[in-house]
């Protein structure tokens, strides 16, 4: 199952992030939680209230929020 990020389009880290994945090759599907109420509502019940992005969710069911490169690709190359 391909990983989920959820963000918004003006966002820096979401672009980072998108960026990091595109160039490891990673096939992923990206929601706008602005133009999505239920991802938006996914996302915060995820971070138990607030919507911090990108949140994204693998397909162990496992995310990170707001991840550094670092962790991102460390979470990568489990």
């Amino acid at each position: 199952m391909k990983p989920v990020v959820y963000g918004a389009s003006w966002c820096p880290d979401v672009k980072r992030s998108r960026a990091l994945l595109d160039a490891e090759g990673v096939e992923y599907d990206y929601v706008d939680v602005e133009a999505d109420t239920a991802a938006e509502a996914l996302v915060r019940e995820l971070q138990g209230g607030p919507r911090r992005i990108p949140t994204i969710v693998f397909g162990d069911g496992t995310h990170l929020v707001e991840p550094s490169d670092d962790e991102l690709a460390a979470r990568l190359s489990r």
